[in-house]
């Protein structure tokens, strides 16, 4: 089994669900005792908080950029950025590594394309759905066309992971509102919608929803351990 290097922190609430996900996932396949080797670097995420409202790309760049080249340096053999967000810095990370960096698009994409899917909404900050960063490379790369909600409702959901979701707050007002944001994103033709954020499968599940969801917190500590195990990606 090869190490796993974590970014993490972003916020603590997902990043302990990776590591509960790839710790059951191991366990799964490998039986026993197993569990999943790796190593985990995990930011105030305050701080990380303050740079995202204040634009600050570049220099959230270079702190992610030292957490991953530490991990390498640590040990790890394959990195994983445990957030959605914060993959707008993916290639500067990317850059500077010499072990693999498993991109969280790229397995979401994958997952699409197993389905068959070519429509999809995306969930996420309003960094995520209002930037170009996710939407293009699962254009280019899986020829996915992507739809976000409405204006107001992006806020809504931004407010959210930030105010509750980040904070372990799970309200059932807030849950019905994603429900309803989903069902109108399969009205406007998303054959499927992902949740673009980390902490967004806190608070919605498949079972809430008729339209398939893709978890992408699951997908992604999946995909890790099985390129660990040296295996497909599922």
């Amino acid at each position: 089994m090869k190490r796993l290097g974590l970014i993490g922190g972003m916020s603590w609430e997902s990043t302990s669900e990776y590591y509960r996900i790839m710790n059951q996932a191991v366990n799964r396949k490998l039986g026993g005792s197993h569990s999943c080797n790796c190593y985990v670097y995990s930011f105030d995420f305050a701080g990380i908080e303050k740079l995202q409202h204040e634009d600050k790309w570049e220099e959230l760049a270079v702190l992610l950029t030292e957490a991953a080249i530490s991990l390498e340096q640590a040990g790890a053999e394959i990195i994983l950025l445990c957030t959605n967000t914060m993959h707008i810095v993916s290639d500067s990370i990317e850059s500077r590594l010499s072990v693999p960096f498993l991109h969280i698009v790229d397995v979401v994409g994958e997952e699409i394309t197993k389905k068959k899917m070519r429509k999809v909404g995306l969930l996420g900050t309003k960094f995520t759905m209002e930037k170009d960063f996710y939407k293009e490379r699962l254009h280019r790369s899986f020829g996915v066309e992507v739809i976000i909600p409405a204006p107001e409702e992006r806020d809504f959901i931004h407010e959210v992971v930030y105010h509750e979701l980040v904070q372990g707050k799970i309200s059932n007002k807030s849950r019905e509102q994603f429900i309803t944001i989903v069902d109108r994103l399969g009205a406007s033709g998303a054959e499927g919608v992902i949740l673009g954020c980390t902490e967004i499968p806190l608070i919605i599940k498949q079972e809430d929803c008729t339209i398939p969801l893709f978890d992408t917190t699951y997908i992604h500590a999946t995909a890790g351990v099985n390129v660990a195990l040296g295996e497909e990606k599922e």
